[in-house]
C-alpha cells in the first residue's frame, strides 16, 4: 500500500492516477470526505480506475488519523502543503502547517517502519536567496532570514531543513522533491496559484502581468519525478530539483506562449520595475540518476490553458 498525503491537490491528484495507472493500492488523507467524490472523478480524468484508491481523513495539523493512515504503507509521498496565492501577514499562518505538518506525518511514518517517504518541497527551499550568477543546483539552500524572504519560500526552508533533521537517524529513507514553479493540466475545477494565473490571463482578469522570472515544470512530470524519486534504491538522503529544460521563464513569456499558440486575448504588459536576475536552475540530477525526462514549457502552458476550457472553466483559451 502507498499513501498520497492531500489527495485532493493538483499534483496529488496526478500522482494518485500516475500510481494507480502502474495497479499500485493506493490510500490517500484529505481533510474531509465530503471532497471524496471530486477525488475519484479527478482521479478518473487521469485516466485511472479509482476502485484501487482508498480515500481516510487526517489534518495536517492534528494527530488524529494519521497512525491509521500510515499502517500497513510501505511507502509515503507526502505532497500536501499549504500553497498560498497571496502571502499572509503572519508569516507562521504558512510556516506552522508547513513544518509541523511534515514533521507530524514523518514521525507517523518512521514509527510504522515506512520504508520511504519522498517529499514535495520546492525550489522555494533552495534558491530564494540571492547568489552571484542566480545559478542552482541541489546543494543550495535558501536562508530563512534572508532579508525580505516571503512568508511562502521561509516556510519551504523551514520545513524541509526540519523533515532532514528530523529523519537523520531514522531508519526510515527520506528523498525530496523540489519542483520549481508547477503548472500543468488540472485534473480538479478548484484551481490552485499557477493555474489561477493563467485563467486570469485568459479571462480578463489580469491586465497586467506581474514581474518574474522563474522555472516551469510540468505537474505530470513532479508526479514522475516522485514515482522514480521512490523507486531508485540510491536516491535515498537526496534532494531533486524538478525543472523544465531550458531557459526559466516570465509571465509575459507564458502570456506571448498563449496568444501565439491559441490566439487567446492576454496581457502584453509586465509590471514595472528593475529587471530581475533570469536564474539557471540544473536537473541534471533528476535526468542522469533517475532518467527523469520532462516536457518542454510550450506543451505544458498550451495544455494547461486546454484543461481549463475541458472543465467548463473558459468558454475557449482563445477567448
Amino acid at each position: 500500500m502507498i499513501l498520497v498525503t492531500g489527495g485532493s491537490g493538483y499534483l496529488a491528484t496526478h500522482l494518485i492516477a500516475t500510481l494507480l495507472r502502474d495497479r499500485q493500492d493506493v490510500r490517500t488523507t484529505v481533510r474531509s470526505t465530503a471532497r471524496s467524490a471530486e477525488l475519484r472523478a479527478a482521479v478518473r480524468r487521469g485516466g485511472a480506475d479509482d476502485a484501487g484508491l482508498e480515500i481516510v481523513t487526517a489534518d495536517l495539523m492534528s494527530d488524529d488519523g494519521w497512525s491509521a493512515a500510515v499502517a500497513g504503507c510501505s511507502e509515503i509521498h507526502h505532497v500536501a502543503s499549504p500553497i498560498p496565492v497571496a502571502q499572509p501577514e503572519d508569516p507562521d499562518e504558512l510556516i506552522v502547517p508547513a513544518r509541523e505538518g511534515t514533521l507530524r506525518v514523518l514521525r507517523a511514518a518512521s514509527s510504522a517502519g515506512v520504508r520511504r517517504v519522498v517529499l514535495t518541497s520546492s525550489f522555494a527551499a533552495v534558491g530564494y536567496t540571492p547568489k552571484p550568477g542566480a545559478e542552482f543546483t541541489e546543494d543550495d539552500w535558501t536562508d530563512p532570514d534572508t532579508p525580505g524572504l516571503a512568508p511562502y519560500p521561509r516556510s519551504k526552508a523551514i520545513a524541509e531543513r526540519a523533515a532532514w533533521e528530523l529523519m537523520k537517524d531514522s531508519d526510515t529513507e527520506l528523498v525530496v522533491v523540489n519542483p520549481t514553479g508547477i503548472f500543468g493540466p488540472t485534473l480538479t475545477a478548484e484551481l490552485r496559484s499557477s493555474t489561477q494565473l493563467i485563467m486570469m490571463m485568459l479571462d480578463g482578469t489580469m491586465s497586467v502581468v506581474p514581474r518574474a522570472r522563474f522555472g516551469v515544470v510540468d505537474v505530470r512530470d513532479v508526479a514522475d519525478l516522485h514515482r522514480r524519486a521512490m523507486a531508485a534504491p540510491d536516491a535515498a538522503g537526496k534532494r531533486y530539483l524538478a525543472v523544465a529544460d531550458g531557459p526559466t521563464l516570465s509571465f509575459l513569456k507564458i502570456a506571448e506562449i498563449l496568444r501565439s499558440r491559441l490566439g487567446a486575448d492576454v496581457p502584453t504588459e509586465e509590471a514595472p520595475g528593475p529587471e530581475l536576475p533570469q536564474p539557471i536552475i540544473h536537473n541534471d540530477r533528476a535526468r542522469n540518476e533517475l532518467g527523469w525526462r520532462p516536457r518542454d514549457v510550450e506543451t505544458t502552458i498550451v495544455e494547461t490553458a486546454e484543461s481549463l476550457r475541458d472543465l467548463g472553466l473558459l468558454v475557449s483559451p482563445a477567448t
